[in-house]
This record gives C-alpha cells, sequence and structure tokens, in this order.
C-alpha cells in the first residue's frame, strides 16, 4: 500500500485522470441537450467522447513508462532482489485505477444533471459504463509497456495522435463487427431516445480490452526480447475470442434498440396520451397540450382521439400502416429534461388533419395547412424556424398559397367551412387529391 501511495502521489497518474475528468465532463456539458433524454443518451454521447479519453490514457501511460530510462535508474533496480513484476505492479494499479475512476466520474457527473428527469434506467447501462473504464484502462496498460519499449521523448505525443487515428478509423471501418470489437467509441452517438447497444458488442470489446492491457503488461514487466515479442500473443488471442461472440447482423450492430425503452406509457383516462417509457417524464406536461389538439381536431367528423410518441428508429423501413384513431407526433427533449417547444404540440396534432404521413399517396402540403390553421384559428404561418434545433426549407410560395385558401375559408360560414375541411381530410385518407376542395 505505501508503494501504490507513492505512485498516486509522485506518478502521472492522478495529472492524468483529472485531466481525463476535466476533459471528459466539459465535452459532456458543452452540449448537454445531446443527453438531456436519460441514462442511455448520456452513457452513449460519453461513449463517443472516448475518442478523446482513449489516446490521452494511452499518451499517459507512455510517459509514464518511460519514468525509468528518463531517471537513468534501469539498471540500478535490475540489481535488486525485488521481481520487476512485483515493482511495476503498483504503477499498473496507479494508472488502471485512476483513469477508470476518471471515465466513471465522468458519468456521475452527467447523471447529477439528469437524475430528477430521467424516467427509466436500463439495466445493460452498468456494463457498458464499466466497458469504457476497462477500456481506459486497458489505454494506460498498453501505453506504459510502448512507452518502456520506446522510451523517447515524442513516443507519447505520438501515441496520442494515433490513439485518434485508430479510434476514429476503427470505428467506420467494415465489416461492422470489425469495429465493434476494434474500437471503444463504436456504438456510440445518440440518435433517438430508445438506443443501445448489444450486450455481445460490449462483452467483445470488453474482451479485446483486456487482452491489449494483457499485452502492455507483458511489455512493461518483460526482461527479454522474447517474452517482449510474446506480448502480441494476448492481443491476437483476445482479437479471436472477441469475433467469435460479436454479432454480425446490421440489427445488433448499428444502432440497435431497447424494446423496454420504446414501450408506450399512457395516461389512465381518455383521451388517451402516450409516450415511450424513456420519455415518461414528460407526460404530465405533454397531456394537456395533445388533448386540446385533440380537440381541436373533433371538430372533424370521425375524429382520431389517442396521441403517441413517434417511434420510428434509424435504419427501420417507413410504417406503410396507420392507425386513423391515433396522431403521431415527435417528442422533444430539452437540455434540463423536459419538455422542448410546448408551443408547437398543437399545431403538429392538428396539421395534416390527424392522418400520419406513410408517403405512399402524395398530400398537397398548402391545403392541409390552410384546413389546419382554420381549425385552430389563426392564419398559416411557414414551419421553418418553428423548431430552432431542426433545419427545414420551404418554398415560400406554399406559405402565400395556404394563406390565401385560408383568407377564403374565412369568408364562408361555419358549417360550409368546416365541411370542406373534413372533405380534405376525407381525401387525405382515401389517399385521393385534395387540389380544390377549398376552393370549388
Amino acid at each position: 500500500m505505501s508503494a501504490l501511495g507513492l505512485e498516486l502521489r509522485r506518478s502521472a497518474a492522478a495529472g492524468a485522470a483529472l485531466l481525463a475528468l476535466a476533459i471528459g465532463v466539459a465535452a459532456l456539458y458543452v452540449d448537454a441537450g445531446r443527453w438531456s433524454e436519460g441514462w442511455m443518451p448520456l452513457v452513449l454521447t460519453a461513449k463517443e467522447y472516448m475518442i478523446l479519453l482513449w489516446p490521452l490514457a494511452l499518451a499517459a501511460g507512455a510517459w509514464q513508462g518511460r519514468r525509468e530510462h528518463r531517471a537513468k535508474v534501469g539498471e540500478l533496480f535490475a540489481t535488486t532482489p525485488r521481481s520487476r513484476a512485483r515493482r511495476m505492479l503498483p504503477v499498473l494499479v496507479a494508472m488502471g485505477a485512476t483513469l477508470g475512476l476518471a471515465y466513471l466520474l465522468v458519468i456521475v457527473a452527467g447523471g447529477v444533471r439528469i437524475a430528477p428527469t430521467a424516467a427509466y434506467f436500463p439495466p445493460d447501462i452498468v456494463v457498458i459504463v464499466l466497458a469504457g473504464a476497462f477500456s481506459m484502462v486497458a489505454a494506460a496498460w498498453l501505453g506504459l509497456g510502448i512507452g518502456r519499449l520506446l522510451p523517447a521523448l515524442v513516443t507519447a505525443p505520438a501515441l496520442a495522435v494515433a490513439g485518434v487515428l485508430l479510434v476514429f478509423f476503427t470505428a467506420i471501418m467494415r465489416p461492422h463487427w470489425m469495429g465493434a470489437v476494434l474500437s471503444p467509441v463504436y456504438g456510440g452517438g445518440h440518435f433517438y431516445p430508445f438506443q443501445t447497444i448489444d450486450p455481445r458488442v460490449t462483452g467483445a470489446l470488453a474482451i479485446w480490452m483486456g487482452a491489449l492491457a494483457l499485452s502492455g503488461a507483458v511489455l512493461l514487466i518483460a526482461r527479454s526480447p522474447c517474452v517482449r515479442m510474446a506480448a502480441v500473443l494476448p492481443a491476437l488471442l483476445g482479437f479471436g475470442a472477441a469475433a467469435a461472440i460479436v454479432p454480425r447482423a446490421e440489427a445488433a450492430l448499428v444502432a440497435p434498440i431497447d424494446p423496454v425503452a420504446r414501450e408506450l406509457v399512457c395516461t389512465d383516462d381518455a383521451p388517451k396520451i402516450c409516450v415511450t417509457r424513456v420519455n415518461a417524464n414528460v407526460l404530465d406536461t405533454l397531456t394537456p397540450l395533445a388533448r386540446e389538439g385533440l380537440a381541436v381536431l373533433a371538430k372533424l367528423p370521425d375524429a382520431p382521439t389517442e396521441v403517441h410518441q413517434e417511434r420510428w428508429a434509424v435504419g427501420e423501413p417507413l410504417p406503410t400502416t396507420r392507425d386513423d384513431n391515433v396522431v403521431t407526433i415527435t417528442v422533444r427533449i430539452d437540455a434540463h429534461g423536459g419538455l422542448a417547444y410546448p408551443a408547437t404540440v398543437v399545431p403538429e396534432i392538428v396539421l395534416g388533419l390527424g392522418v400520419e404521413n406513410t408517403g405512399q399517396c402524395q398530400r398537397r402540403s398548402a391545403v392541409e395547412r390552410a384546413a389546419a390553421y382554420y381549425l385552430l384559428g389563426r392564419q398559416p404561418v411557414p414551419d421553418v424556424g418553428v423548431t430552432p434545433d431542426e433545419t427545414i426549407e420551404e418554398d415560400p410560395e406554399l406559405n402565400a398559397e395556404a394563406v390565401a385558401l385560408w383568407q377564403g375559408l374565412q369568408k364562408l360560414p361555419t358549417s360550409e367551412a368546416l365541411s370542406r375541411v373534413a372533405a380534405v381530410r376525407n381525401a387525405i385518407l382515401a389517399c385521393q387529391d385534395s387540389t380544390g376542395l377549398l376552393s370549388r
């Protein structure tokens, strides 16, 4: 314990860990809105930032690994009766434990922010985070071994640059299973709230990182050139074992889905409002807004009576069927974990007159916008800029046409105007052209 204490006080371990913690937390909080939806988005975002943290751990290990060469005490230590393995054990523990702990503290720092609002804690998070911490240990140990083998001043910065390139290019390499095995950032990045990482991918990464850690440890403690050459064997065996268990199916490798997170959580009373389990914390805020939107649509015959959160995921085919009793909307989460842009909920429900667009029928946007804004009781406005975080391009003539049609409806008796709006909805349901139905 005294030797370990000395390593913690005098080696680069504590400084490297503090630097990793600072970089990780700063990277997270630069754009906290990316992971404000819950625990899995936080973990996936932190995993993405391993492109910075893993090379840092690798370089820190290399810097520490050249310490004996720098101090010119290698020959002196070689004459002591204590084996090199016992002497290097405190170094391995200090570097690995501090950098692994730094990664865990990055997650904790993000978790403090989302804990009050995160509604769902997937159990897979525990193993994903532990695998990330283990990856930091592996980088530090591999760096120690390389630093001892190549004790030049340029080794650490060269490894930092090489580490960034290695992590990035292995993550995007094809086939996907190779990236899943080799890159600690693979699977990171947040595309939708119910995204996860397949446990087999996490297991394969842990095996590969364990093999790298063992190779680094052998390089650090080896005395003879033959043993140093043998250090490549753990890495080769680890890659083979990881490749044997990693899945090959694209669905398991590219942004897989957590079915529990995607389950709908609904209100007990009617009209029924439903969100995914991972967004259950905004259900109370969304419910009165969604019911207001349904009340607007209720001016039409056979109007929808439920609102559900859109659950389509990246890579899935667009739905070809619809439930005419249900309106699906996008639920957006703000940087504090609450409902973002609440003012857009009612218009989003009413636009399209409650009919989901499956892409199978041609629809007239100007006609639908004029009809929807008539129900809303206000003049049509462009979609551009309504949600600042989404890039929308629109032909200015589209809204001008909608305004002209809306003005025509304003001149009609209420019963006649509602009849024409209902005719537009019926045409959409029947996959018919709605052109001219508001101006006939």
